[in-house]
């Protein structure tokens, strides 16, 4: 999952950077608001955390600038002040969640995880496709109830997957969803990954769609 901090103050965007990483995101950091509104416009995120103090364009104004253009990717909202006014100020414009600084990094990555899960259509964070059950609280994969060891690559694969199933997934889509915008997309990996998912919760379970991407699917809704 891709998700795009915009803090101006550097001890804090580090913390939120470092705590999302640490629970398996793809981060990528704005400063500023122009620098933001130019990433939130052209690039595709799960999530965003954004301060609304920022130099230059304040936060706000990006927001409303990003769902005035038909942006809908879901917003954690920061800010210093904790008044009821500026709550609603901030979801009117569009804001999914507001959190008033200072904060604990485990609630911030929380509201990320369930608004990224809101987002896709699911209110649990227990998601499952068959017998595959992933809990996105706490990064556990299991078939038919046992548990499965996945590399870090493969977890972010499958989640992303998983938040999307039954929807078609194109090659360079989960690229940008595991890896963020530095990767080489040339490269066999996402094969490789599909490859290694499919030996460890079986062949039929993620789709090839030639031409198009992959597809995870429920037993009952396989192609055949």
């Amino acid at each position: 999952m891709r998700v795009l901090v915009v803090e101006d103050d550097a001890r804090v965007a580090g913390q939120v950077t470092e705590s999302l990483r640490g629970a398996g995101y793809v981060v990528e950091a704005a400063e500023e608001g122009e620098e933001a509104q130019f990433l939130g416009d052209t690039e595709d995120y799960d999530a965003v955390v954004l301060d609304l103090g920022l130099p230059g364009v304040d936060g706000l104004t990006v927001l409303q600038r990003w769902r005035a253009a038909g942006r809908s990717m879901p917003v954690l909202v920061l800010t210093a002040r904790d008044t009821w006014r500026d709550k609603v100020t901030g979801l009117r414009a569009g804001a999914d969640d507001y959190l008033a600084k200072p904060f604990e990094m485990e609630e911030m990555v929380a509201r990320v995880e369930a608004l990224i899960r809101r987002a896709a259509g699911h209110a649990s964070p227990l998601l499952t496709c068959g017998e595959i059950q992933l809990d996105s609280a706490t990064g556990r994969v299991t078939l038919a109830g046992a548990p499965i060891t996945l590399t870090a690559l493969e977890y972010r694969t499958l989640s992303y997957l998983i938040h999307h199933v039954g929807e078609i997934v194109s090659k360079t889509e989960l690229t940008d969803h595991i890896y963020g915008q530095d990767f080489d997309r040339d490269s066999n990996v996402i094969e490789v990954l599909i490859n290694r998912l499919r030996q460890k919760l079986g062949r039929n379970v993620i789709e090839t769609q030639r031409g198009r991407g992959y597809r995870l699917v429920a037993p009952d809704d396989a192609e055949h």
